[in-house]
């Protein structure tokens, strides 16, 4: 005799994986953020400052955790142009979309990790509405720029993995810098 199955749908099932997923990656890049030396936070030997790194990876995840580029509005401590790893924009097209006329230039002074933090917290908080809010099934991932298009799972685990890409590269750095890395998270569920 088999147990019974809970009535749930596959939509759940990829939704509640999907928040899982981005808690635990979330959870990975915020204590990468946590553990960084004061003196690595701003250091550029190693390219890219880490701050910016953390916030890339921030933004991007803010962004396509909205059902499409409309409904995407900068996080309030947001300076133009900071989500670019390497200050290059992007088409203006897209830069008209994600850079509203109102948005402060940088300034030239890093985010701190306390500011960086809050964004984390605001990202992670953010996840389990916004997933819920999305059509995992639908066919395109509604943002205009994203050529070939594709789906909007397929974007959303593309998502964790940037996320994962730029905690790994972080803890990289703080392994070598101070011999510590960042432990796994599988997943993280919230109750």
């Amino acid at each position: 005799m088999q147990p019974e199955r809970l009535a749930i749908s596959l939509e759940q099932i990829l939704a509640s994986s999907l928040k899982s997923q981005y808690h635990g990656a979330l959870a990975m890049l915020g204590a990468a953020i946590e553990m960084c030396p004061d003196d690595e936070w701003v250091a550029s030997s190693q390219g890219v400052p880490f701050w910016r790194v953390s916030y890339h990876a921030l933004y991007y995840t803010h962004l396509y955790l909205e059902r499409d580029d409309t409904d995407f509005h900068p996080w309030e401590g947001h300076q133009s142009g900071l989500q670019h790893l390497d200050d290059v924009p992007g088409p203006p097209e897209i830069e008209a979309l994600l850079e509203p006329p109102n948005t402060p230039p940088q300034t030239g002074v890093p985010l701190t990790r306390a500011e960086i933090l809050a964004y984390w917290a605001w990202c992670d908080a953010l996840v389990d509405p916004a997933v819920d809010g999305l059509d995992l099934l639908a066919p395109t991932t509604g943002f205009r720029w994203h050529s070939p298009p594709r789906p909007k799972l397929e974007h959303q685990l593309g998502t964790i993995r940037h996320i994962q890409h730029h905690a790994s590269q972080l803890s990289a750095r703080l392994r070598a810098a101070t011999g510590e890395g960042v432990d796994w998270v599988g997943s993280a569920r919230r109750v």
